[in-house]
């Protein structure tokens, strides 16, 4: 036994060194497990593959539902965008009808804003039919990507067929901007015409009661040569302030001309002396002092002033001859002195006169010589023809100060009757704007709220299924060392759900769009707004924030008004619309893109809502290799039919542009499959 095992190791080791039999051995097992270890190597190598497929095909059906919340949330900014432009728009020209000169340009900016708001109607009514169709297609659609990028993964040896599933695949979407029956726009549309009709009433009137006002104010002080500032300053010694010079009507008021009447007449009558000597002279003294006095007296109170929405008026015509004295106080007043004479009871100018020798009797009034109740004096001859002539005189020439008195007089009451026809319509055309301001409210009231909860399929993640078929081991690797095998069916489950991509200016869900439609997107100067689709602009690309935009644009669009000079209606108005449109309470809208990345497939399955989709292993094992059909597939691993789109370019909506035409919001469902962009 010794000598023959000792002859056994000598075949292999011989005098200390090995033996050719030895080294041809350990050849041999190297060999062998060389080509072992690089049949396992491939065999692990085509296991992996088929989970690499799996996660190309999972991310391929998230970038489906990324590509729809971009389409969606571009939708809501142009819906909410082109609404908010359109009531800035119809505000802005709402308080526009109300102001003197703008009316023309205002009425071109309301229908402006209510075409603007009808378009947007459009834009939402066709955008909620196009979405709700693409969300009933979404799982098909992340189906078919996630099929095609599967099998892209194979090659000419190696086949890989799978899907995406959507999980869920109901719709939790909420579009409240594209809900109902739109933006309300007949209300608007009846009470900015009734508006319209009541401010051109009301500027008729204004103009005609602005018109009254002038010839009050050039009879006042405005007219070139004699007028009662410059009567008063050359009959008087009134000094500037009491008897002021305006230069415009604008700033003048009728109190003006009162102060400066009853400044004028307490002046005369305090300066009021004989012209000459004699009984004659002292007459007519006697005369313009009962006139002054009189005059002083009927403009003591008298005023012009606003009360209650009415004019009042009391400032008195006075008598400009004898005929008119009659019918005045001066007729009835018991001013004058009388005396007892032979001849009976005597009326004289005064108690001076040389005709009152008898006893003094009662004081009289100027009616009583020609009622018989006493007699003219036949030395002063003083009766109501001596004070009508006093006004006679400067009444009946511009050269005196009563002539221009009596041309504002007459103006300021065809001014008073303007002024309260002015504010009978002003009232009626406050009451238009309360209802064209209630009609603007709730219309508005259809913006407000939640911006849109995109919830489409796949919300959740998606699901990535790849099978493969059969793989024999290639020819390089088959030799005596490693006879050739193959490797069995095999699958893989992959899950991939939308991480958030913070956004920037440049790197959001608009940015691309408004690329884009900036090109397509031309606007015009209509009415008082210089760019509607500019405005419009603006407050797309402000769709994130809106609520600060939204009192920037109000504040530019109303304040470029006030160069037309605003009323109190007007401003009303302003206030109203400019609180209403700034109250908005609008949500902040997220424009942060959301890219897919790969998650654990037990984190999707579980929030999936899909009836036995737990059983991964069965799911895999109903998929026949070599299947193309998204839909068939579907079906085989029991997710249920599924709403096909078989457009090659589908269209969500058509953006209509003011001036005419419209941008088509579409995606190419070809590029969509293909990860593009909408």
């Amino acid at each position: 036994m010794r000598r023959g095992s000792h002859l056994g190791v000598e075949l292999f080791i011989e005098d200390g060194a090995y033996t050719t039999v030895a080294a041809a051995v350990s050849m041999l097992v190297v060999l062998t497990l060389l080509f072992s270890a690089a049949t396992a190597v491939w065999s692990a190598a085509r296991s992996s593959e088929v989970q690499a497929a799996a996660d190309a095909t999972a991310l391929a059906g998230a970038n489906v539902v990324s590509s729809y919340r971009t389409a969606a949330t571009v939708v809501d900014a142009a819906v909410l965008s082109m609404g908010l432009a359109g009531f800035c728009t119809t505000g802005a020209g709402l308080v526009g009808l109300l102001i003197p000169g703008g009316q023309a340009a205002a009425k071109k900016t309301v229908d402006a804003g209510i075409r603007m708001l009808e378009l947007r109607n459009d834009l939402a009514a066709s955008a909620s039919k196009g979405l709700s169709k693409l969300e009933d297609a979404l799982p098909y659609l992340v189906a078919a990507n996630g099929t095609r990028v599967c099998a892209a993964q194979g090659s000419e040896k190696i086949t890989y067929t799978g899907t995406a599933i959507a999980a869920p695949r109901e719709s939790a979407s909420s579009f409240p901007a594209l809900e109902g029956s739109g933006v309300p726009t007949q209300g608007l549309k009846e009470t900015s015409e009734r508006l319209d009709e009541a401010a051109e009433e009301l500027a008729r009137a204004a103009e005609a009661s602005e018109d009254a006002k002038r010839e009050a104010w050039l009879a006042d002080c405005g007219k070139e040569g004699a007028n009662m500032q410059e009567r008063a300053a050359s009959l008087s010694g009134l000094s500037a302030a009491e008897n002021p010079d305006y230069a415009s009507s604008v700033t003048w008021s009728p109190q003006v001309a009162i102060d400066r009447t009853r400044a004028y007449y307490r002046w005369r009558l305090e300066h009021n002396a004989p012209e000459g000597t004699g009984t004659e002279a002292a007459a007519d003294a006697a005369a313009r002092e009962a006139f002054y006095r009189f005059a002083l007296k009927e403009f003591e109170n008298a005023r012009v002033e606003e009360v209650d929405g009415v004019v009042v008026s009391t400032v008195p015509l006075l008598p400009r001859n004898t005929d008119e004295v009659r019918a005045s106080e001066l007729y009835r007043e018991t001013i004058w002195p009388s005396s007892y004479e032979d001849e009976g009871l005597t009326l004289h100018y005064g108690s001076a006169c040389p005709g009152a020798t008898g006893s003094s009797g009662p004081l009289l009034a100027l009616s009583a010589t020609e009622t018989g109740a006493a007699r003219e004096c036949e030395v002063c001859r003083f009766g109501v023809g001596d004070v009508g002539k006093t006004p006679a005189a400067s009444t009946s020439i511009d050269n005196g100060y009563e002539y221009h008195l009596r041309t504002f007089t007459l103006a300021l009451e065809d001014y008073v009757a303007r002024r309260n026809e002015e504010l009978a319509l002003e009232r009626k055309a406050r009451g238009e704007a309360e209802s064209a301001a209630g009609a603007f409210d709730d219309a508005l009231s259809v913006l407000g709220g939640k911006r849109p909860r995109i919830a489409p399929p796949g919300r959740n993640g998606t699901l990535g299924f790849a099978v493969t078929g059969e793989s024999a081991t290639p020819a390089e690797l088959t030799s005596a060392f490693a006879p050739g095998t193959s490797v069995a069916s095999r699958g893989a489950v992959a899950g991939a759900v939308l991480a958030p991509d913070k956004a920037t200016a440049e790197n959001n869900v608009l940015s691309e769009f408004l690329g884009t439609f900036a090109e397509r997107a031309d606007g015009g100067a209509i009415g008082l707004v210089d760019d509607v689709m500019g405005l419009w602009g603006r407050l797309l690309v402000s769709y994130g924030d809106l609520t600060g935009k939204l009192s920037g644009v109000m504040d530019d669009l109303l304040g470029g008004l006030k160069q037309w000079g605003m009323g109190p209606l007007a401003t009303w108005l302003e206030d109203r619309v400019d609180d209403a449109v700034k109250a908005l309470d609008l949500e902040p809208a997220d424009l942060t893109l959301m890219k897919p990345v790969l998650t654990d497939s037990a984190n999707v399955v579980a929030h999936a809502g899909v009836s036995g989709l737990a059983d991964v292993q069965e799911r895999l094992r109903s998929i026949t290799v070599g299947t193309t059909d998204p839909a068939a597939l579907l079906q085989a691993m029991g997710y249920g039919a599924v709403e096909v789109i078989q457009e090659t370019t589908f269209t969500i909506a058509e953006i209509p542009l003011p001036g005419g035409g419209s941008f088509p919001l579409t995606v190419r469902v070809r590029d969509l499959l293909g990860g593009g962009k909408t």
